[in-house]
């Protein structure tokens, strides 16, 4: 038969919250009793139960990583598991256990948060992007349950979120592309819904203006960010009276539409046309030649992320909003000074 935490206190002649004290390092307790209790674990040889001392410390010690999980999300968005792996990398320093999930089909957010807050099954929730909803903020603000949204929820909003400066990013892109020469520049984007093909973009065009240059429209292209889609979008910027000397793809899957035309083109990289893209993700060490980058280390926003949550946890009324890990350029052999 197991032993268990009566075992002990009929063994120390003591009571079971004793006990439980003493497993959970209680400094109220005296050094007597203490030692008296844990002679007893030692002769009893017992193993204290997780969940119990969990219970008693109040605690978990769980992490839920919330976002989207359907079929080839790996593929379709590669960024969500670096940035999971952050996490993971300094919560399980912390003591705790990173749990993955996503949201069932048939259950709505806001229900699906009231349950899992009201059964204390984790001590705090990463949101990707991915899988947030408004109808989240009400349970989230009602229980102070502590959470870290990775991605800007919206001017006003009084959730602790952090973010990468997409738009910072566009502006190196435009900063970069103005050093080497390149100044009829053209944009090629995700749709006009997706929040950081937008706020690159608008970075990219703040930082042309600000050295005088306008960029026109018809040099700005949106697009489903497939490599076909992106493929007509750059042959259609190659095809117009004055085409551009330099294309700024927005990720690397519009990246590899972009080559297949300026190749089709027989135009050539980067002495007809230079390129500059974003993120080392997921196909830049495929794209010849080696692509100009400007990167964004998600790993180390999944860091802050885990940071910041346990900052939280620690201080439910800690309001966390801020960007962080900065934009980096990375030099390839797609521009050049000119």
């Amino acid at each position: 038969m197991a032993i268990t935490i009566n075992d002990v206190a009929k063994e120390a002649g003591v009571s079971t919250s004793t006990v439980s004290k003493v497993l959970n390092h209680w400094t109220s307790i005296s050094p007597e009793t203490t030692a008296r209790v844990n002679e007893a674990i030692r002769k009893l040889n017992y193993t204290p139960n997780a969940r119990a001392v969990s219970f008693a410390r109040g605690s978990t010690l769980n992490i839920l990583f919330l976002s989207t999980l359907a079929r080839e999300q790996a593929y379709n968005n590669p960024h969500m598991f670096d940035i999971l792996c952050g996490a993971q990398k300094e919560l399980s320093v912390r003591g705790y256990t990173l749990m993955l999930s996503d949201i069932p089909p048939d259950v709505s957010h806001e229900n699906y948060l009231e349950t899992l807050i009201s059964q204390k099954a984790v001590d705090g929730i990463i949101i990707h992007g991915s899988a947030y909803s408004p109808k989240m903020v009400k349970p989230l603000l009602d229980s102070q349950f502590p959470h870290i949204l990775i991605g800007h929820p919206g001017s006003g909003s009084r959730l602790c979120w952090i973010d990468t400066n997409n738009k910072l990013a566009g502006q190196f892109a435009a900063e970069h592309l103005l050093e080497c020469g390149y100044t009829k520049t053209a944009f090629v984007g995700s749709k006009k819904t997706d929040h950081i093909s937008t706020q690159r973009l608008t970075g990219f065009l703040s930082g042309m203006y600000d050295y005088g240059y306008r960029i026109p429209e018809e040099y700005i292209s949106y697009t489903d960010s497939s490599i076909e889609e992106s493929q007509k979008a750059v042959q259609s910027l190659l095809s117009l009276p004055e085409p551009p000397c330099a294309l700024v793809c927005e990720n690397n899957t519009i990246s590899l539409g972009a080559v297949r035309a300026i190749s089709e083109s027989r135009l050539k990289i980067p002495e007809d046309i230079a390129l500059l893209t974003f993120d080392r993700y997921p196909y830049s060490n495929i794209i010849s030649p080696t692509p100009t980058i400007i990167d964004i280390d998600v790993y180390d926003l999944g860091v802050q992320a885990a940071t910041m949550l346990l900052r939280k946890i620690e201080n439910p009324s800690l309001l966390v909003q801020s960007y962080t890990t900065l934009p980096v350029l990375k030099q390839g052999l797609t521009t050049l000074n000119k």
